[in-house]
């Protein structure tokens, strides 16, 4: 049987606007082309595309006691997805995405993610036992998790999302993983930053670059480029970087070399971009062969 994969951190309610163009820094009365409401953050949406690959997953997050709670549970109501959410008497993390029709975003933490003082790991430590790896989301409450997980000796990924190369925000989430995902949003010299990373002893890193694809770097020294997979339409960019982190750990696991794993990732940023959803309702294992 498949062990699961743990993942820390990241679920909010996002309500996403579509604009022609993102606007301009003055007043301005929008009509959006659509608005509607999404379950959204890093950890949802690598939860729910692995989950509709096939592989088990165990995502602990933090939860409000309000309504957003609620529809946040019913959307990670799935058979693959076992959720520890611990609730907290702050709200429920929002979001607010003002999405272009080039794909490009910009994101309104209109309530921003919980940091209680304290978290009760218990739930977390007893599902790792039986966790072929841990995925750590760089939310500020899951940093208190890192000791434990380094002292377990479980593999570590993390996602450092549009990390700027000198962040100490990140540091502990760098030190503490064995392989590191990020954006060249903020990177000009994205490789030089991806060596820097295998310097400090990763296993590999992948720099994702929006439409035009991603760069692997292994331990070994070897450079790998994938483009993106062609769509006939790019429906809603929200979630693409998780659902391609998701496609390369589900071949990752199954033993694929780094050019499978990829491609894998590239077709599910893909099939995610040509959906509403953080994880495309077509998505399946028969897609990636």
């Amino acid at each position: 049987m498949t062990q699961p994969v743990l993942i820390l951190g990241g679920a909010s309610l996002d309500t996403i606007i579509h604009l022609a163009q993102l606007p301009e820094p003055r007043p301005q009365t929008l009509w959006p082309r659509e608005s509607y409401q999404s379950v959204g953050s890093t950890g949802a949406g690598k939860s729910l595309n692995l989950a509709a690959l096939g592989q088990p997953v165990v995502f602990h997050t933090l939860l409000g006691q309000d309504p957003e709670a609620g529809q946040i549970r019913d959307a990670l109501r799935h058979r693959k997805i076992h959720l520890l959410a611990e609730e907290t008497r702050a709200p429920t993390e929002q979001h607010v995405n003002l999405m272009a029709a080039d794909g490009k975003r910009i994101s309104l933490f209109i309530q921003p993610p919980p940091e209680p003082a304290l978290i009760n790991w218990a739930p977390a430590q007893e599902a790792l036992a039986r966790c072929t790896l841990a995925v750590v989301n760089i939310l500020g409450y899951v940093r208190s998790a890192l000791p434990w997980l380094v002292e377990a000796g479980v593999p570590i990924w993390t996602d450092l999302h549009d990390y700027d190369g000198r962040n100490p925000y990140h540091e502990p989430f760098i030190e503490a993983a064995n392989a590191v995902f990020l954006s060249s949003d903020n990177l000009p010299d994205y490789r030089s930053t991806m060596e820097q990373l295998i310097e400090r002893g990763k296993a590999f890193v992948v720099c994702t670059h929006g439409s035009k694809g991603a760069t692997l770097l292994t331990a070994g020294g070897q450079w790998l480029e994938q483009p993106v997979v062609p769509v006939a339409e790019v429906i809603d960019t929200n979630g693409a970087g998780d659902a391609f982190f998701s496609g390369f750990l589900y071949r990752y696991l199954a033993g694929a070399d780094w050019p499978e794993c990829l491609r894998a990732a590239a077709i599910c940023g893909a099939l995610c971009v040509t959906s509403r959803a953080l994880a495309s309702e077509s998505l399946s294992p028969d897609r990636l062969g």
